[in-house]
């Protein structure tokens, strides 16, 4: 799984969104890597062991003629409490971390395979998380 060495701080501030008022990223929207990609649509918290599980899966659909990139790193904390845990009694303990993925993000990247295989790929990995995606490729006018 994915976890950063060194951290700030244990746990971060929630920030609230409103699904009305999600605008689309502005950072990591273009293909850098590959020749097809895995878009979101959505806006959503991706876990660390999402994005786990999503790598898998391209690996083992792409076998050793494929390549794959992670194009997002978790390195937001996530908190909770115990279950039946009265309210109150401060801010639960740290379980991991996500990454805030908003629209037009580019999660995952794919070369060395064709389209097919890349298309199954991406499409398995698109239901390991829980976000709506889009698979893209490369246009000769990027």
């Amino acid at each position: 799984m994915l976890v950063p060495k060194k951290v700030k701080f244990r746990k971060w501030q929630t920030k609230r969104t409103n699904p009305k008022m999600v605008s689309p990223d502005t950072r990591g929207t273009k293909l850098s890597f590959g020749s097809y990609g895995l878009k979101s649509e959505t806006q959503a918290r991706v876990k660390s062991t999402q994005i786990e599980s999503a790598r898998k899966v391209i690996s083992r659909t792409l076998t050793k003629a494929g390549k794959y990139w992670i194009r997002i790193f978790p390195d937001r904390p996530y908190t909770s409490k115990p279950p039946e845990m009265g309210m109150g009694k401060g801010k639960g303990d740290p379980q991991g971390y996500c990454f805030d993925v908003f629209p037009g993000r580019i999660i995952f990247e794919v070369d060395g395979v064709d389209e097919a295989i890349a298309h199954e790929a991406l499409r398995k990995a698109g239901t390991k998380l829980p976000l709506k995606v889009r698979i893209i490729g490369r246009t000769h006018k990027q």
